[in-house]
């Protein structure tokens, strides 16, 4: 690593800053966390009791982990000394326009500032700002919970700095992320975009009647997601290729897969209303965190038999 990380801030208490807060704290630093939520300190004390026992399952030591989190009044108190910035605000450009003057201008100048936008690139964000000050801010995009969940994408706007970019790699690196960094700008990024594109197949396929929202959860869960989650579309496909790999699917199966029309969702309230009491019927029995506690289990299983299998490997 070029450069030490000692203290954290993250600013936005929702689902990811929290989720955020525990992984930086398990890891040795120490984190500032602020959120005009009145119920900030609750919320927090919450997450580290639900998050540490995911975490030391993953072998990381949570003894002390709520000592290390601390509760700043506003953003300033927060991202004083911090080393780095973990931004989880809301989903609008103005706000993280705003934001971000605020923490150029509070934040020590060496302060590496990342943000979790989930669809908005940070150049749409920091076309105010100076240059010396958009070098150090780009997008450190996580899937949910960043805890468990190993990806990070890394992505510079058009005026971050390489020093910057490989700052934020060596910083998920060193609190056990996966970081893919991700050369070109583009609303939604690598992961949501290919989220959103499977995500509208499936909604038009329940719409026309074909499967219901529980069974295709189960296609995925018991054949492309089991198969994903072990070596991705492109090795997938080029092992399913047969010895003649990759080329010799496209050359082969590829013509009557292009040809294959991909559906459309309906934009009629009525379907909408039709699908969401489709999904409602089939996991609306459970609660919120039932569900969420079943997700983080099998997440859970999932990696530690690929910890398992990449010992066996090497």
């Amino acid at each position: 690593m070029t450069r030490a990380f000692r203290t954290a801030a993250v600013i936005g208490a929702g689902t990811i800053g929290l989720s955020w807060a525990t992984l930086f704290a398990a890891h040795g630093l120490t984190v500032k966390v602020t959120d005009p939520r009145p119920d900030l300190a609750e919320a927090v004390a919450e997450a580290l009791d639900r998050n540490a026992p995911q975490l030391a399952a993953r072998g990381l030591d949570v003894t002390d982990l709520a000592d290390r989190v601390r509760i700043a009044a506003d953003v300033a108190e927060a991202v004083r000394d911090a080393d780095v910035v973990q931004e989880n605000g809301p989903e609008r450009v103005e706000f993280k326009r705003d934001l971000f003057a605020t923490l150029v201008r509070e934040a020590p100048d060496h302060a590496l500032l990342l943000s979790s936008s989930s669809a908005i690139p940070s150049s749409a964000f920091t076309r105010e700002l100076p240059d010396e000050a958009a070098a150090r801010v780009l997008i450190g995009h996580p899937f949910n919970p960043p805890h468990l969940v190993p990806l990070v994408e890394v992505v510079p706007g058009e005026r971050t700095g390489e020093d910057a970019v490989q700052d934020a790699v060596d910083f998920y690196t060193s609190v056990g992320r996966t970081p893919v960094v991700e050369r070109k700008e583009i609303p939604g990024f690598v992961g949501n975009r290919l989220q959103n594109a499977l995500s509208r197949e499936a909604v038009y396929l329940v719409e026309q009647g074909v499967v219901t929202p529980e069974d295709l959860d189960k296609v995925m869960t018991n054949s492309l997601g089991l198969r994903w989650a072990t070596v991705g579309p492109f090795l997938g496909a080029h092992l399913g290729g047969g010895p003649g790999g990759y080329r010799h699917l496209v050359q082969h199966i590829g013509t009557s897969m292009r040809q294959m029309e991909l559906g459309m969702p309906s934009q009629n309230k009525e379907e909408q209303e039709r699908l969401i009491e489709a999904v409602e019927k089939a996991y609306g029995s459970s609660t919120y965190p039932e569900l969420t506690e079943t997700r983080d289990r099998r997440q859970l299983a999932v990696l530690s038999a690929l910890d398992g299998a990449d010992k066996e490997e090497n």
